[in-house]
């Protein structure tokens, strides 16, 4: 019996990732962390090349642990830019271990401010056509955010963000995927 799923693909990864992760609810500041620094890494590229080197991100990023990124210097960022288990675009690089300082400067929870911007549930798209690169509510989190300091977080990376988390659920109607409310 074939399974009904959002159309991407033949990838296995990314119909894992679509399966077990992509739309279901993330919450925790290192988690969102990390998927926010993936998604800025994103930016210009496929998804499927961040996933296959998630792991390698993982390594290189102690874990997305913001505490331990946000005392990178000089050398991490020549020792990332050596990495070939990511992606090695010095911007983002530097863009990441900005925003993981800004995450220590915070006096609240990086996982509550981020889904303080969650819209209310939406119908299921039928068609990716029906589903926005970019909301009212992502444009907001991406302006709170470059307030507070992030770079890379325009609001189509902030709308992959809540795509990702749960924020919203974009499967399309009909995929055996789609989470339960």
């Amino acid at each position: 019996m074939d399974v009904v799923r959002c159309p991407w693909g033949a990838d296995p990864a990314m119909q894992e990732y679509h399966d077990t992760e992509w739309g279901h609810e993330l919450r925790g500041d290192v988690a969102l962390f990390e998927r926010l620094s993936l998604e800025a890494f994103q930016s210009g590229l496929s998804w499927a090349v961040i996933l296959r080197k998630r792991e390698g991100f993982r390594a290189a990023f102690d874990g997305f642990d913001p505490t331990a990124v946000a005392e990178y210097g000089d050398a991490d960022v020549d020792r990332l830019l050596a990495d070939a288990g990511i992606v090695r675009n010095r911007l983002k690089i530097e863009a990441t271990i900005n925003n993981a300082r800004a995450i220590l400067a915070m006096d609240e929870s990086f996982s509550d401010l981020l889904w303080s911007f969650a819209p209310p549930a939406r119908p299921a798209p039928v068609t990716f056509a029906d589903v926005p690169a970019q909301t009212v509510e992502s444009a907001a989190m991406a302006k709170e955010l470059k307030r507070r300091g992030f770079r890379f977080v325009g609001p189509t990376t902030a709308y992959a963000l809540m795509q990702a988390t749960g924020m919203v659920d974009d499967h399309l109607a009909g995929c055996a995927f789609r989470p339960t409310r």
